[in-house]
């Protein structure tokens, strides 16, 4: 008994609660969730790691095909461009040449959105043109005559010569001078004394001296020209741009508007090899085109001041004109124009304002700087205004100085003809850069009131501007 009870009394007691954890279990059961997770991370990293020694064996092969990839992505886009080569016939040499024409559509064609810009915190369309219903109505205000300190222009031909013409002679495309049988000869007196109007009446030179001087029209088309109450005119000489129709036309403009387009011999041909066919009836959609044979200079930009700034002489019964440079596509209505240009604001011309700069001298830098005309020719246009006293001014009344010159909205006055026949002249005798001489045009001519001189962005809103597409070619002989 005594032994059964020492060895009951050496025995170890352990006390077991049913309401305690197993604290060992629980250790073993996160051991075991612990080295399976460890495992499965160890997996994940072990895959990795093999991608990565891959690409860092293998990352100079891999970007070689990626460039290679985006060479041969390039190459297919450039083999896919559209252009075309056009045996060509030069209608002036009869030699054929081959003439690679690349079709680029343009982004902003037949666009006719409002642009709009902010007043005053407001934002408003920057043309405010009549609504569709009054589009339709608009005619033109016969009985309105605008009051013009000049009431008649005389134009110095050959049969009707000025008294100071010195008598040089002429060669149709003189290298020393752009003085031709087309212009006659302006001496530095006559263009002085053309500036100073004395009392109502003005001589001057101001194109078509001669009948052998060139710019050659038929005679049916001639006549057309002579019906013309109210003209939108372009031109494109030597190849130019594309013609690109009128769109936003109310059915009035195109009764009472005539829509004219001026090309050579060699825009035609070119033309026609793209597939612009001229119709029988002489349209190619909404534009009558007139054919102009023996340009009289060499140089395209300059036969293309011809149409731009002497339409009274070309349209001698029309009472408006629109100029619309070839690479823009009139897009809103010619009656709603001059409505909203001259008529309300009772001007004779409406003109755009410069969009980049204010100064003739600032332009006649960017003019050399883009290679638009060369540095001697700017310098002695530019020597000569400085010596005529033509100031630096950036503004000319309350707008930019400098103005461009895309669009020409204009009534056919005694004044807006005199001022034409001026701006044609300084743009013969100097550089075909037309912007570089309007300002001087206008300093010089101070009877000339009733301009409106627009903002860019109502310009914005008259065109769509395509920019040139391709270079004129010069004429040769």
């Amino acid at each position: 008994m005594s032994s059964s009870s020492s060895m009951l009394n050496n025995s170890v007691s352990i006390t077991v609660s049913d309401d305690e954890p197993d604290e060992f279990a629980n250790k073993l059961r996160a051991r075991a969730r612990r080295k399976r997770k460890k495992y499965a991370l160890r997996g994940k990293t072990g895959f990795s790691h093999i991608v990565l020694k891959k690409l860092l064996r293998w990352w100079p092969f891999l970007l070689f095909l990626l460039a290679a990839g985006l060479l041969i992505f390039e190459a297919s886009r450039i083999g896919r461009r559209p252009s075309s080569v056009v045996k060509n016939s030069n209608p002036v040499t009869g030699n054929k040449t081959d003439k690679v024409v690349e079709k680029k559509p343009p982004t902003n064609l037949n666009r006719l959105d409002l642009v709009t810009h902010v007043v005053h915190g407001v934002r408003e369309p920057c043309l405010k043109l009549l609504p569709a219903e009054g589009l339709e109505h608009l005619d033109f205000p016969m009985d309105k005559v605008p009051a013009d300190p000049i009431k008649q222009v005389v134009y110095i031909t050959e049969a009707n010569p000025a008294s100071l013409d010195d008598g040089m002679p002429f060669e149709q495309h003189s290298g020393a001078s752009r003085f031709n049988l087309f212009t006659g000869n302006q001496t530095l007196k006559q263009r002085d004394e053309s500036f100073k109007v004395k009392g109502a009446g003005a001589s001057i030179h101001c194109g078509f001296y001669s009948d052998k001087g060139g710019f050659r029209i038929s005679v049916e088309d001639r006549s057309y020209m002579e019906s013309c109450k109210a003209v939108v005119s372009t031109c494109a000489f030597g190849g130019g741009d594309d013609l690109y129709q009128p769109i936003g036309m109310s059915e009035s403009s195109l009764k009472k508007v005539c829509f004219v387009a001026f090309w050579d011999e060699i825009t035609l041909a070119s033309q026609e090899a793209d597939g612009h066919k001229v119709g029988d009836d002489r349209y190619i959609g909404k534009w009558r085109i007139i054919l102009v044979k023996n340009l009289p200079f060499t140089d395209q930009r300059l036969n293309g001041k011809i149409p731009k700034m002497l339409a009274h002489r070309l349209f001698p019964n029309s009472r408006y004109s629109i100029w619309v440079d070839s690479k823009s596509q009139l897009r809103r209505d010619p009656l709603g124009v001059l409505e909203a240009l001259l008529w309300r604001s009772n001007s004779v011309l409406a003109i755009s304002e410069h969009g980049a700069r204010s100064s003739v001298y600032d332009e006649a830098k960017a003019v050399v700087k883009k290679n638009k005309a060369t540095p001697e020719e700017v310098a002695v246009q530019i020597a000569q205004y400085r010596q005529d006293g033509l100031p630096e001014d950036k503004r000319f009344n309350g707008k930019k100085a400098l103005s461009e010159a895309s669009i020409i909205v204009r009534e056919h006055t005694p004044s807006t003809n005199l001022l034409m026949c001026l701006w044609f002249n300084e743009v013969v005798r100097f550089t075909s850069r037309d912007q570089l001489s309007f300002p001087y045009v206008l300093w010089r001519f101070k009877e000339f009131k009733n301009i409106n001189m627009f903002p860019v962005c109502t310009r914005k809103d008259l065109v769509n501007s395509m920019g040139h597409i391709r270079k004129a070619k010069p004429l040769t002989g």
